[in-house]
């Protein structure tokens, strides 16, 4: 666990000083004069529920959007605003939680992007870049080919080749925004390693993450922000885990053990897989079945096979051998419409880019799977369409001022519930959620996992897909282990949960995490 003395931080230089910015977007407060210090040689944990207002005032350090009112200070300099080349000469440099790379550059160039080296006669120097490039990720301590194209890396990769971008910038100031979202335990330590080496060296850097654990465990101070308002800042030693989880959501709240309810799945079988395996991944190989009203976990590590399990069910990958047999009958599924009639839904991994059109309001989104039941002519039955938004607006409890609000003006987790609300339209029978609760804050992360029980209450089957282990141990009734493109082991939730209470649950997830890792092996 990281944290120092209040004494020991004020020996410290201010790298970074915040005062009394404000933010209005027409009648919301996004910031409410809210003040940030970071000094130089910590880490400074950036919390607070998505709407708190950590997105806007990093976008402010970033230069992307102008407070109205407040001061911002870099190594001592004072400025109304900045802009994103000014911040960036200044020494701020950004991890964004959206990877902001270019796929169809290699790797190099998109850690030199903007800022690459150059010959004698003015031409890009590409050597330069892949052996300043191939430093960088040795001094990370991590293996990846300058050389290689972005699109080919796999997500781990690709935010570590975000992380080598920002420390090529040579930043004073390294904000992380949500940085470990897709990296493996032995990354994660990879990076916690670089992060303690660069406050080492005297940088700033600021953490952005909803996951707790790793918050005690990297970083030494912490700001909080609820409404768009301070509501702390102190030492991380000061914290505990519910102190903490009082000030970013204002009340006290239960452990994930509240969602360990009674199973609602049925005899019924609606769904077998037989050694499902992909067209483009050798050695796959999935049987499972899954009951009317129940909750299939599925665990793994970064890479097992998750995502394709999940894309080959709902049409989007095609397979090389196995069955499917739904409702007692052997299918084919050749694309996302015929899933979608055959009464599944994916909520998938990727929200921004895979769930959403983000520049099209909500109501436009919850449309587009359902547009032939809006109407018999070429034309939407827009009654019927606001009157469904407005029904899962309210069952969601998605927090937007209205209907025709763009998607990419709502938080993350109201995004989330965006994407869910419009596949919830369909009406389907096997609900498949990949990673549903990534990157969203505790709150809208309780929302999801009751919602996930009352589904299945109701007779939904769901599969759920989660690196959060504790959430896998909680909300499912099995939980399925897959590495490598195979299923290795299934749990039934009895077996982890041996006793009652807060200590039954942190067993389960230790043992969870045993399987997990045992699963590891077998490839």
């Amino acid at each position: 666990m990281g944290g120092y003395s209040v004494t020991e931080r004020a020996m410290k230089p201010i790298a970074v000083e915040m005062n009394a910015i404000s933010k209005r977007f027409g009648g919301v407060h996004a910031l409410r004069e809210v003040s940030l210090s970071v000094r130089g040689g910590e880490i400074h944990a950036l919390l607070g529920e998505n709407g708190a207002g950590k997105s806007t005032i990093l976008k402010i350090l970033r230069g992307v959007q102008a407070p109205d009112s407040g001061t911002i200070s870099v190594g001592g300099e004072v400025f109304e605003h900045l802009s994103p080349q000014l911040a960036r000469h200044k020494g701020v440099g950004m991890i964004f939680q959206e990877m902001s790379l270019v796929p169809t550059l290699s790797v190099a160039q998109n850690v030199f992007l903007a800022s690459e080296p150059l010959t004698a006669l003015g031409l890009i120097d590409d050597r330069a870049m892949e052996r300043r490039s191939a430093e960088i990720f040795a001094s990370m301590g991590v293996s990846v080919d300058p050389a290689a194209i972005v699109a080919g890396l796999s997500t781990g990769q690709q935010q570590l080749t975000e992380i080598a971008k920002a420390l090529s910038q040579n930043a004073g100031v390294l904000v992380l925004d949500e940085p470990t979202s897709a990296l493996t335990a032995s990354e994660v330590d990879i990076l916690f390693e670089l992060l303690r080496r660069l406050r080492g060296e005297g940088k700033a850097i600021i953490y952005v993450s909803h996951r707790m654990d790793e918050i005690f465990r990297i970083a030494d101070h912490a700001t909080v922000l609820r409404d768009g308002r301070l509501i702390d800042s102190r030492p991380i030693a000061d914290y505990t885990l519910p102190t903490l989880i009082a000030d970013i959501m204002g009340k006290a709240t239960r452990d994930l053990s509240e969602f360990t309810t009674a199973s609602t799945a049925q005899d019924d079988i609606i769904l077998r897989v037989e050694h499902l395996a992909s067209k483009l991944r050798r050695g796959g190989d999935v049987s499972f079945s899954l009951r009317r009203g129940e909750v299939l976990g599925i665990a793994g590590l970064l890479g097992a096979g998750r995502s394709r399990l999940a894309r080959i069910l709902f049409g989007l990958e095609p397979i090389a051998g196995g069955t499917i047999t739904l409702r007692g009958q052997t299918i084919s599924i050749g694309s996302a419409r015929q899933a979608i009639e055959l009464g599944l839904a994916l909520v998938p991994e990727d929200r921004r880019r895979q769930g959403l059109v983000l520049a099209h309001s909500i109501q436009d989104n919850i449309e587009l799977p359902i547009l032939d039941r809006l109407g018999s002519t070429p034309f939407v039955d827009r009654l019927k369409s606001r009157t469904t938004t407005d029904e899962l607006i309210k069952r969601l409890a998605i927090k937007t001022a209205s209907r025709e609000a763009a998607a990419n003006s709502l938080s993350g987790g109201n995004q989330q519930k965006i994407v869910i609300g419009k596949w919830l339209a369909t009406a389907p029978d096997i609900l498949i959620m990949d990673e549903p609760t990534a990157g969203i804050d505790i709150g809208s992360k309780g929302e999801v996992l009751r919602l996930v029980r009352a589904l299945a209450a109701e007779g939904k089957s769901i599969i759920f897909i989660s690196s959060e282990l504790a959430e896998l141990a909680a909300v499912s009734d099995r939980i399925a282990v897959m590495s490598g493109g195979r299923l290795v082991e299934t749990i039934d939730k009895t077996d982890l949960l041996i006793n009652t209470g807060d200590a039954a649950e942190l067993r389960a997830e230790q043992k969870l995490q045993m399987i997990v890792q045992r699963g590891g092996n077998h490839v």
